[in-house]
């Protein structure tokens, strides 16, 4: 029997974006939905898979509120979930802004090397 903490923490871990979003599979159906919403059948025409393989990514990224399912008569569209992207972005965001100053400092050091060459 598992401690109910070990029970949680994996429900937290399977809604976690960046686990979502680390599958190659999940990261394609998001560009294709970017574009337009789609149901799963219009998504799985893209993958050499099976329908039921890209609907359990569907389901995935649905828990991780990357996407959302908007039921349209029996047909069921995914569209992209902006506001989480930018949750994303704004994690990302902290990293970018270490690597521009990396390479302000880089771009420093080239002009002080050639300078001093010429």
């Amino acid at each position: 029997m598992q401690p109910f903490g070990c029970i949680l923490m994996f429900e937290v871990m399977k809604r976690d974006i960046f686990q979502a979003i680390a599958d190659p599979t999940r990261r394609a159906i998001i560009a294709l939905i970017a574009l337009q919403a789609m149901t799963p059948n219009a998504l799985a025409e893209n993958f050499h898979t099976t329908r039921q393989a890209v609907s359990k990514h569907l389901r995935i990224l649905t828990e991780c509120e990357l996407v959302k399912p908007e039921y349209r008569g029996r047909e069921i569209y995914y569209s992209l979930e902006i506001e989480k992207m930018k949750e994303i972005d704004e994690w990302l965001e902290q990293y970018r802004q270490i690597w521009e100053t990396r390479y302000e400092q880089l771009d420093e050091v080239l002009a002080v090397l050639k300078s001093q060459k010429g």
